[in-house]
């Protein structure tokens, strides 16, 4: 059972580190800028980082839930690799946020795209689950082309 989700669980705690290192930031950008809680106006970086972190809190659970869904029901490789994607764009977007909130658009389309990637993965694994329950012929039709390029 393990070896069918440690992938996901690996990112799991990736995210979770991740966020952890958000709230950091807002924590130095709090006492560099003199600027206590419950307090979230002050200086225009301080102000970015807080949004930026928030943001990010704001989307975490959606990515968690579609992360397990389609790792589970599509398939928890690919599924993984398009979360360690997603993981890096909000990192990206972080940075850019903190430095000016124009530095933050590309890095939010991209995990946008990254989350309905997702949302497609998981929707074609509960297709396939309900609609096909004892077979998975689907799955390797839909691999076949990874196999070919020596991705799995």
């Amino acid at each position: 059972m393990r070896d069918q989700i440690d992938l996901l669980a690996t990112v799991t705690v990736l995210g979770v580190l991740e966020q952890a290192y958000f709230a950091m930031q807002v924590i130095y950008a709090r006492r560099k800028y003199k600027i206590s809680p419950p307090e979230t106006t002050g200086h225009p970086e301080f102000e970015r980082t807080f949004r930026a972190q928030a943001n990010c809190s704001e989307y975490f659970p959606i990515f968690i839930s579609l992360l397990w869904v389609a790792g589970i029901f599509f398939h928890q490789g690919v599924t993984a690799a398009c979360g360690l994607l997603y993981l890096y764009t909000r990192l990206k977007y972080f940075q850019g946020y903190a430095v000016t909130a124009q530095g933050r658009l590309g890095p939010l389309y991209a995990s946008a795209w990254l989350l309905w990637m997702l949302v497609g993965l998981a929707l074609a694994g509960l297709l396939a689950h309900f609609l096909w329950p004892s077979s998975s012929t689907w799955m390797a039709a839909l691999m076949w082309p990874l196999q070919l390029h020596g991705a799995w």
